[in-house]
């Protein structure tokens, strides 16, 4: 293993009986989970939770539905409170993705305006601008933004590509490639200034940051509640406020057509909306067992020790630092580069993320930017410095084998 001083790892987190963490999760106990940023993890308890409504759901559905709305508005209320916005400004959605699809179903561009993203920003988000640009004869304009670039250089950078023809700015608020932060707050000023809508996916957000939007000002925000959250997969909130709010509808035309936003939101329909009303479980279990502030500075404090463990681990295999630099970086997500030649573009990246997975039993995430491929990795509560340990002097040597190998790499 690498020569990090163990003594430095920061000590697993327990659960009140002082059982491991993880065991509040139905993870699979022989496999190591070091990607949570990608699809989360539900705790038990708000998988039984989430079951229990299944199963009242399914025994008098004419009921459920019948009083669904309410309840949705219900969970709504409480997961505005977590992310401390006001109810009325927050419609929950299946994911970010949905957030982000949302306000192009319904926003109007001229011809020959400009939609502004970077080139850090979710491939799918970004194509949700491209189809909305190609709908209304606008283009999208790629702006580039150094990863290593600090809060002023990646401000300068997206505000000097502003002009005359941009109808929307769509950043991230936490890149999920790069695992870097954007000037959100900054950026947003500039916008409101000049009048130009701004859209921020917040995907990776809601856990993250005690209060999301503070100083943020955007015409819309969504985020997952379903990632480091950990509610159930197919929760997420749309926050719209200014001008725009009350134009926004639903993918989904319900009997809630004619309501207010965001109480048309909570209508869709035999939607199984279980997930968004067992949210609020999960929040509260890690709120109850550890508290929300502790569990972000461990889960920051460990993954300071893994990428120091799994980046010296690199280093010795490749004979150079794999340390990156990320202007803004995040508390528990973080890059370190790969050898050269391994998950260069995002479809090898995620064929290399699946060979790991089947052949070495560790669920990793692997990204790409600028054709160099990097390690993400990403903690939460259950990860404990062991699990880093493993990959650092497991699967680091065999990924170097990979790359030197003929043909070895995906």
């Amino acid at each position: 293993m690498s020569e990090t001083d163990v003594s430095t790892a920061p000590r697993p987190l327990l659960l009140a009986d002082g059982r491991p963490a993880a065991r509040a999760w139905s993870l699979h106990p022989g496999q190591r989970h070091l990607n949570h940023g990608s699809f989360g993890a539900v705790p038990v308890v708000a998988q039984r939770e989430q079951q229990r409504l299944r199963e009242e759901m399914d025994r008098s559905p004419v009921l459920w539905f019948a009083t669904l709305p309410e309840r949705v508005a219900a969970a709504r209320t409480a997961l505005a409170g977590f992310l401390r916005v006001a109810p009325e400004d927050c419609a929950l959605v299946p994911n970010a993705s949905g957030g982000a699809s949302v306000v192009y179903a319904n926003l109007t561009l001229r011809p020959g305006a400009e939609v502004l993203v970077t080139d850090h920003g979710y491939g799918a988000v970004t194509m949700g601008a491209e189809r909305l640009a190609r709908r209304h004869g606008a283009t999208v304009r790629t702006v580039h933004v150094p990863l290593d670039a600090d809060e002023e250089r990646a401000c300068a950078a997206v505000v000097a590509a502003l002009s005359e023809a941009t109808g929307l700015i769509v950043l991230d608020h936490i890149t999920s490639a790069t695992a870097r932060r954007m000037p959100v707050r900054r950026i947003g000023a500039v916008a409101r200034e000049r009048g130009i809508p701004l859209l921020v996916d917040g995907a990776h957000v809601p856990g993250l940051l005690a209060d999301p939007l503070d100083g943020v000002d955007c015409d819309f925000w969504t985020g997952n509640l379903h990632k480091f959250g950990c509610a159930p997969r197919g929760t997420a909130a749309l926050v719209a406020r200014g001008p725009l709010r009350d134009s926004l509808r639903p993918l989904i035309d319900s009997w809630g057509a004619g309501e207010p936003f965001p109480d048309r939101f909570d209508t869709q329909g035999t939607v199984d909306a279980t997930s968004y009303l067992a949210a609020p479980t999960a929040l509260d279990f890690i709120e109850a067992t550890w508290g929300w502030e502790r569990a972000r500075a461990y889960m920051s404090e460990l993954a300071d020790y893994a990428e120091r463990v799994i980046g010296e681990a690199f280093a010795e295999v490749m004979g150079e630092s794999a340390a990156v630099d990320v202007g803004m970086p995040v508390g528990p997500m973080r890059l370190v580069r790969l050898p050269a030649g391994l998950g260069t573009t995002r479809l090898e990246a995620d064929a290399l993320r699946d060979r790991v997975a089947r052949e070495l039993d560790v669920e990793v995430a692997f990204t790409s930017f600028g054709g160099v491929g990097y390690f993400r990795l990403s903690t939460h509560v259950y990860n404990t410095a062991a699990d880093f340990e493993y990959f650092a002097e497991h699967c680091v040597p065999k990924l170097a084998e990979w790359a030197r190998t003929p043909g070895g790499a995906p």
